[in-house]
């Protein structure tokens, strides 16, 4: 059993900056890749990026570039960097691990 906490989440400006961090509690992280997902106003939910147990990452193309993954198996967390943040990043993020979905944190991106 995994329970997955995102953190982060905030309101920041265009070309801001938010880090956000999904903390595993329970069983931690497996070797299955760690995902993250977001779901904006009216939209599908879909994935942003996702990281493998040897740190590869990988990135949809409309974020290459501006967010970076991180992983820390030891602390059992996974951070998303996001840089150069534009109003179409608003979403509710969520972290993705085997089964386990997080609750969401809300990431608003406005002036």
């Amino acid at each position: 059993q995994v329970q997955l906490v995102e953190s982060g989440g905030g309101l920041v400006q265009p070309g801001g900056s938010l880090r956000l961090s999904c903390a595993a509690f329970g069983s931690g992280f497996t070797r299955k890749n760690v995902e993250w997902y977001r779901q904006g106003p009216g939209k599908q939910r879909e994935l942003v990026a996702s990281i493998n147990i040897r740190g590869g990452a990988y990135y949809i193309e409309r974020v290459k570039g501006r967010f970076t993954l991180s992983r820390d198996d030891a602390k059992n967390t996974v951070n998303l960097q996001m840089n150069g943040l534009k109003s179409e990043d608003t979403a509710v993020y969520y972290c993705k691990h085997d089964d386990y979905w997080g609750q969401g944190t809300q990431v608003t991106v406005s002036s």
